[in-house]
């Protein structure tokens, strides 16, 4: 399917992740890109939310973009949710190297950039093909604990983990997203790996080097920059500083405020949204 807008055109195509056809939209410049761009979603949060930005990076950075939807997600749902047995580990170490993968077999020579919505950043540091990564772009991604979270929001992230969203996924064997309030639907071991992590002392880190893969972003010479916003109460700033650590020494990091911005408020999602691309310039430069 093909369609062109003004220094824009689109392209929605399959790519094998393993055993996995994961949905894709490639935005195409007017040019040839010298930078081709990947955008790792966040978790419950489908491809089409990043289209204004993808087109944005297209249209006015001449980037080639990328977007699209995890294993047994979104338009990648191939089967019933229900009888998904696809984790979160799975879209960071098999769904996120196979989309730089096909970026790299199109784009060759340009400089393959990540951008990493929350869970599109959070396990950067373990990823299997650091060495192939020009630059990684983290928002909002941290290892956020429940401890972590303001009140009374960290009262509604408890009963999230302890209650309606665990009995909705032991009732239906999948999350129903917009029934509980935080997008779109998961499968049940999303959820699952999802909870064990958010509810431990210290998220994913006691399983790096046994369940995980090593972190070695910090032996690495890949730059890497995390954004955090000041109204982020679903991953604070405490949050991604401690995943900055994990990124190793070098790892920038940067403290924003909606009100540079001209904005009410950001938090976890706004950075992506039409309304906030104010926001965009600061992310890629």
């Amino acid at each position: 399917m093909l369609d062109t807008t003004p220094c824009v055109q689109t392209k929605d195509f399959d790519f094998a992740s393993c055993s996995a056809s994961l949905s894709a939209r490639l935005y195409l410049p007017a040019t040839e890109p010298k930078i081709a761009v990947v955008i790792h979603s966040a978790t419950a949060v489908p491809r089409e939310y990043y289209q204004h930005f993808a087109r944005w990076l297209a249209a006015e950075q001449g980037m080639a973009c990328l977007t699209y939807d995890y294993s047994d997600f979104g338009h990648s749902l191939r089967d019933k949710l229900k009888t998904s047995e696809v984790t979160m580990a799975d879209w960071a170490l098999v769904d996120m190297p196979a989309a730089r993968a096909e970026m790299r077999r199109r784009f060759p020579d340009a400089l393959q950039w990540s951008i990493g919505h929350s869970l599109g950043g959070l396990l950067g540091p373990v990823q299997p093909d650091i060495d192939q990564i020009d630059r990684m772009i983290c928002v909002c991604s941290g290892l956020v604990t429940l401890s972590d979270h303001p009140w009374p929001y960290r009262g509604l992230a408890w009963m999230f983990w302890h209650v309606h969203g665990r009995l909705a996924v032991n009732a239906l064997g999948y999350l129903p997203g917009k029934a509980v309030g935080i997008g779109a639907d998961l499968p049940g071991p999303v959820y699952w790996q999802w909870r064990s992590w958010c509810t431990a002392p210290q998220n994913y880190v006691p399983q790096i080097g046994d369940a995980l893969p090593e972190a070695r972003w910090a032996q690495s010479n890949t730059p890497v920059d995390l954004f955090t916003f000041e109204d982020d109460q679903m991953v604070p700033p405490d949050a991604v500083w401690r995943l900055a650590d994990l990124y190793g020494p070098k790892a920038r990091r940067h403290l924003l405020s909606p009100n540079e911005f001209g904005a009410p408020e950001i938090g976890h999602i706004g950075a992506f949204a039409r309304r906030n691309r104010a926001v965009w310039p600061r992310l890629i430069a």
